[in-house]
């Protein structure tokens, strides 16, 4: 697989490359790409590590799988193209931004301008098939992803995660909250939004930290 991500992620992860897992991962989604539609576009399999590099690092944010509709997944976990359609996490993700900080409802749910201010669009799992949610869980992203947010948690302090849901409170449980901001709630999906994610203020609270520790704050 070819592997486009910063430098700095590449030099970081590689011997995560070099392992039998890995390789075998390799195996299954260049066989996946072959016979089947499978998303994101493979250019974009790493773009969330390409677009935010460890040095510009400020937020964690965690999702699960790509969308796996047509046209949605650009390799940013929760992110979809100018252009598509906001799915329902992303709507009330951008509900929860617009009254938390006042301003309007973005009208692009293309995420790529919080990657490239330090925002980590991080999925669990990098592919999936078309249709088929989850379809790519347990192949050996999930150890990948694994070694990002651990290499994360043991080089940088100051970092906030904005974990979202109990299965990105679980990827991030061992990140160390004296040296970092954890942030907190149910997922924005809309089966869960309204017990806790809606009112959270996640995006002010991140950049009140931010500033706190001498850093720009994040322009949602």
């Amino acid at each position: 697989m070819e592997v486009k991500l910063a430098e700095g992620w590449k030099s970081r992860l590689a011997p995560e490359f070099e392992k039998e897992y890995f390789k075998n991962l390799t195996d299954f989604v260049r066989q996946e790409y072959r016979v089947g539609r499978v998303y994101p576009a493979g250019a974009n399999i790493f773009r969330a590590l390409d677009a935010c590099p460890p040095e510009r690092l400020k937020v964690v944010i965690i999702g699960q799988d790509p969308y796996h509709g047509p046209g949605q997944a650009n390799g940013l976990c929760f992110s979809v193209n100018a252009g598509v359609p906001a799915p329902p996490s992303l709507q009330n993700i951008f509900k929860e931004l617009s009254a938390d900080l006042g301003q309007p409802i973005p009208t692009s749910g293309d995420l790529t301008r919080w990657a490239e201010q330090g925002v980590l669009l991080l999925n669990a799992v990098l592919t999936v098939r078309e249709h088929q949610a989850a379809s790519h869980q347990g192949k050996g992203w999930e150890l990948f992803t694994d070694a990002v947010v651990h290499t994360i948690a043991r080089e940088k302090s100051g970092i906030v995660y904005l974990l979202w849901g109990a299965y990105a409170q679980r990827k991030a449980g061992f990140v160390d909250r004296e040296r970092n901001c954890v942030i907190e709630s149910v997922h924005p999906s809309p089966l869960s939004a309204h017990r806790g994610f809606f009112g959270s203020k996640p995006f002010s609270r991140a950049n009140e930290y931010l500033v706190s520790q001498g850093k720009e704050p994040i322009a949602w």
